[in-house]
C-alpha cells in the first residue's frame, strides 16, 4: 500500500467512520503535553495521569496537542506506559458524545470555561494570546462622549 493509499484510509477512519462510544475498557483522555518517541502524557477524567503510545498506523499521519482529546485502551504489561490511543476525536465526536450522554462531566467542565460560544467553523489559534476588542471600543465611545 502507498504512502498516500495508508494515509487516505487513515484520514477516512478518523474524520467519517466510528461515532461508537468507548467499550467497556476504554476511556476518554485528555493530552496533556508529548513526551517524545510517539508517547504522550494524558489525563483521564478521574485526574489520573498516564503515558499513552501513538499506534504505528497514525504516525506521521495524524497529530495530536495539548487539549486534545483521544480514545485509550490500557496496555497490561505496561509499567510507565500504561495506555495506547485507539481514536483520537474531532470536535464532532465531543459534539455527538456530548449529545448521547457518553462525555465525561469533568470535562464538560472544563470546556465550558474554556469555550464561551459555538464557532466550531472558526479556526482559533491556541499558541497566540488572545486580544479583546470589546474593551477598547467602550474606551474610544467613552472618549468621544466626553468631547
Amino acid at each position: 500500500m502507498s504512502r498516500a493509499t495508508k494515509r487516505k484510509h487513515v484520514l477516512l477512519e478518523v474524520f467519517k467512520d466510528d461515532y461508537s462510544p468507548p467499550t467497556k475498557n476504554q476511556q476518554i483522555v485528555k493530552v496533556l503535553k508529548s513526551r517524545g518517541n510517539n508517547l504522550h502524557e494524558v489525563e483521564a477524567a478521574d485526574k489520573s495521569v498516564f503515558l499513552a503510545s501513538m499506534p504505528t498506523k497514525f504516525r506521521k499521519n495524524m497529530w495530536v496537542k495539548r487539549g486534545d482529546f483521544v480514545i485509550t485502551e490500557p496496555i497490561e504489561e505496561g509499567c510507565k506506559v500504561k495506555g495506547e490511543i485507539v481514536r483520537i476525536l474531532t470536535p464532532q465526536h465531543i459534539k455527538y458524545f456530548k449529545n448521547d450522554n457518553v462525555w465525561p462531566k469533568e470535562f464538560s467542565e472544563e470546556e465550558e470555561k474554556k469555550v464561551e460560544n459555538d464557532d466550531d467553523d472558526i479556526f482559533v489559534n491556541p499558541n497566540r494570546p488572545v486580544v479583546d476588542t470589546d474593551e477598547s471600543s467602550d474606551e474610544q465611545e467613552s472618549s468621544e462622549e466626553s468631547d
